[in-house]
């Protein structure tokens, strides 16, 4: 099966030489892993923003469960804005949408046919933080999500979500000096601020120093788990 997955359209190579250069704290991250990030499938802003809500405090499974039949109740595709604005209430509900993410669903139509929320071919050519200010008038959408948006369907190469746990967690395992004796706790989590005073050495491949901190995460993980 193809997944649809692209390649992002910055050089990667040059991003991880230049993190490398500025920092070479983070260069030696860059050394154990090969940046490997591929773009998501390529909805509409539209219909990434739907699958993101119904996505949002559900475990993967559950959320995959709605999404399916909210596209099986719509002939297997993503509905237009219209549709969703028309369906009734105990249809969305029928599919697992909660009262709130259904109200968010509408919403997201709703702003999508007044403009607010750009198509795919008007979104790209948006500045990220007019993007983040466009989308966040969405019920329900946070900048986090906006940011991820960013970073994993439009490939923007220079976004720091400061505020996500895996980037705080990987930004404390990299660059802090943590106990060795005591396990890691949201005590040691780096603070946004700690996080944008050294990302300005990241510019302007912010996003693919985030995806490296990620990456520490999953280095920490495997480091912990013990061979047969």
């Amino acid at each position: 099966m193809i997944d649809g997955r692209r390649a992002v359209r910055y050089d990667a190579a040059l991003a991880c030489r230049q993190l490398a250069e500025s920092d070479p704290k983070l260069g030696q991250l860059i050394q154990r892993v090969p940046f490997t990030l591929k773009l998501k499938s390529q909805h509409s802003p539209f219909e990434a923003l739907l699958e993101s809500i119904i996505y949002q405090q559900l475990h993967g499974k559950a959320a995959a469960a709605i999404l399916k039949r909210l596209l099986a109740a719509f002939g297997e595709l993503h509905p237009a804005p219209e549709h969703l604005l028309q369906a009734p209430d105990d249809m969305l509900r029928a599919c697992g949408l909660s009262a709130a993410k259904t109200k968010a669903l509408r919403d997201l139509a709703a702003k999508t046919i007044d403009g607010t929320v750009p198509t795919l071919t008007q979104i790209r050519r948006l500045p990220d933080q007019e993007i983040v200010e466009r989308l966040t008038e969405v019920r329900g959408i946070g900048v986090w999500t906006v940011q991820m948006l960013l970073i994993f369907r439009l490939g923007r190469p220079d976004v720091l979500p400061v505020t996500d746990y895996g980037v705080r967690k990987g930004f404390a395992l990299t660059f802090a000096r943590l106990p060795k004796s005591k396990p890691f706790d949201s005590s040691m989590l780096a603070t946004a601020g700690q996080i944008l005073r050294r990302g300005e050495k990241w510019r302007p491949w912010r996003s693919v120093a985030s995806w490296y901190l990620w990456r520490a995460c999953d280095l920490a993980r495997k480091a912990m788990v013990l061979p047969d």
